[in-house]
């Protein structure tokens, strides 16, 4: 039976719908994904676009060095050029993840030139392409200039010179009086926005939400506002990036309406693709008609394969497979996250709690650098051979390294993951406060700490209980002891054994931290980077599960003591 469609796919769209069908082996699960989705919106919506203003668009490709590729031409109608029954876009965002060399700065300095034109039809349709650099910021930025700088013959030069006026700041149209600037990661320099469409380049760099949601708040003063994330895949974990691509293949399972969202995913759907060069098309989708990039992409397979932990970029960037720079992280990311999902039977990503634990004995894990930066709890229960923690962390405001954390604090703060502490230090007795108040509900046995810093924490801790000269309640942890466990620890990560909750805190210390070769072939933990990556919510744990591998907690009876005071006295 044919299949009937409420509106017919623009010509340009249903040619690269084809060719996906023609050759489906290789073609990665997102984009047949991406058809099957396209083909149930244009059977049940009314859409509306018009060919004649499509051809007129492509007129302009006449100016840029090659023409477009058929999935790019594909992309820019479905974003640009198909609208809903009320006028407004249908696909108003445009999430473009491809391997590097794809072209996606290629893809944006057309998508960018369009815009601006009278052919869009908006005036001040200004656009900012933003990015964590400013050499990234002028990529796009530049590809557009050195067309209008560059050009030699005189036709077009005196075209470009009546409609365009450009020097290296900002590029304008004439005629709609529209801009294009490059912005770069200062935020608070950037509120008054009038923003008619935002490029976010290699989004994957982002580390937080702060510059993200400062250039969107600038759009919507215009009409038919539009953003265009072009990324590869990149080192940064649980940041936007990841968040994109949950969301993005929710919406290709249709799990969730799209909200304007268009989603291009392309990357290999296994790791062991990359052994089948024909394969690596699933996340190049140009790499059939650039020959040299294939070659050049043979070169780097050939020294991924004699060095996977140097070239590691070749599977992040070139193939959309994130793998790590080295190897000496803790555990996969993978693992970490399995510490607080899981995939259920309908596919769809689930939380795994921390479950009640009322009445429970657990111990108590702490660590800190010092009490003017950073310091954690962390309270670890054994169930069922499975370690769950309850947590918390204070930062210090005043922290000479407060300013270059590049993690959402704020964020974990409303969600009552940290306490960012006002004053000249974080007071011990917030931390003693905070475990009596745990005490309500949770018998806390036994406490853990490093041993050369557990003098700054030793009276306070005293004064609830936790006399460091009762060694059988009190553990002072030592390198040594860290060696012992660190095996274990890594174990519990593997076998999904650990469960933190959707706890994005705790995840980013432990994808902070890293292994380390000690004396004797033994591993200790340390900071992968010391001053703007923290590891103190991981450590907690850490000196938590020596305590917790050494007393059996589910069985070995202890002494609990209940609540002495709260606060100073």
């Amino acid at each position: 039976m044919e299949t009937t469609y409420k509106t017919p796919f623009p010509k340009d769209v249903k040619i690269y719908i084809d060719k996906i069908k023609k050759c489906p082996n290789v073609v990665n699960t997102e984009r047949l994904l991406l058809v099957e989705y396209l083909e149930y919106v244009f059977q049940n919506e009314e859409l509306v676009y018009s060919e004649e203003q499509i051809l007129k668009y492509f007129s302009y490709e006449k100016y840029f060095p090659h023409a477009l590729f058929e999935w790019e031409k594909f992309l820019f109608v479905l974003h640009y050029c198909v609208f809903r029954k009320d006028g407004l876009p249908r696909w108003s965002d445009l999430f473009l993840y491809v391997g590097r060399g794809a072209g996606k700065n290629y893809y944006l300095s057309w998508e960018d030139w369009c815009a601006i034109t009278p052919t869009h039809g908006i005036m001040e349709y200004d656009i900012d392409i933003c990015a964590t650099s400013e050499e990234q910021a002028m990529t796009t930025f530049k590809d557009i200039y050195n067309i209008l700088e560059n050009e030699t013959d005189p036709i077009r030069k005196r075209i470009f010179k009546k409609n365009f006026y450009w020097n290296q700041e900002k590029i304008v149209n004439k005629k709609t009086n529209s801009t294009i600037k490059y912005r770069t990661n200062n935020a608070k320099s950037k509120d008054g926005l009038r923003s008619g469409a935002v490029n976010f380049d290699e989004y994957h760099a982002y580390e937080t939400y702060d510059n993200i949601q400062v250039f969107k708040t600038g759009l919507g003063k215009k009409e038919n506002p539009r953003t265009t994330i072009t990324t590869t895949d990149g080192d940064v974990r649980d940041g936007p990036l990841d968040k994109k691509k949950k969301t993005a293949l929710d919406i290709l399972n249709r799990r969730i309406p799209d909200n304007g969202l268009l989603v291009f995913m392309c990357k290999l759907d296994d790791e062991s693709e990359v052994e089948n060069i024909e394969m690596w098309q699933k996340a190049n989708p140009s790499l059939e008609y650039r020959p040299s990039l294939l070659e050049e992409l043979k070169k780097e397979y050939v020294d991924y394969l004699e060095d996977p932990i140097s070239n590691s970029s070749f599977m992040t960037k070139r193939m959309n497979i994130p793998k790590e720079k080295d190897d000496t992280h803790i555990t996969s990311w993978e693992n970490i996250l399995a510490t607080g999902e899981e995939i259920g039977e309908d596919g769809k990503i689930a939380i795994r709690n921390v479950p009640d634990l009322t009445g429970m004995r657990c111990v108590a894990g702490i660590d800190f650098a010092s009490f003017s930066d950073f310091a954690s709890i962390c309270l670890i229960f054994k169930k069922d051979s499975t370690y769950y923690t309850i947590k918390h962390s204070w930062i210090l405001k005043k922290s000479r390294d407060y300013p270059r954390i590049r993690a959402p604090l704020q964020e974990w703060e409303a969600k009552g993951l940290l306490t960012i502490v006002n004053g000249d230090e974080i007071d011990p007795h917030l931390l003693t406060e905070w475990l009596q108040l745990q005490q309500l509900k949770y018998k806390v046995i036994a406490i853990a700490a490093d041993h050369y810093r557990f003098t700054l924490i030793e009276k306070a801790f005293k004064e609830i209980g936790f006399d460091s000269n009762d060694k059988e309640r009190v553990k002072r942890v030592r390198p040594s002891d860290i060696m012992m466990v660190v095996d274990t620890i890594s174990s519990a990560f593997n076998t999904k054994k650990v469960v933190w909750g959707d706890d994005p805190l705790i995840r980013w210390a432990a994808w902070n931290t890293k292994l380390v070769l000690a004396k004797n072939d033994n591993y200790v933990y340390d900071k992968i980077e010391p001053k703007s990556r923290k590891t103190d919510s991981y450590m907690a744990f850490v000196h938590g599960m020596v305590l917790t591998l050494s007393i059996e907690l589910e069985k070995k009876p202890m002494k609990f003591i209940p609540i002495i005071k709260l606060g100073k006295g």
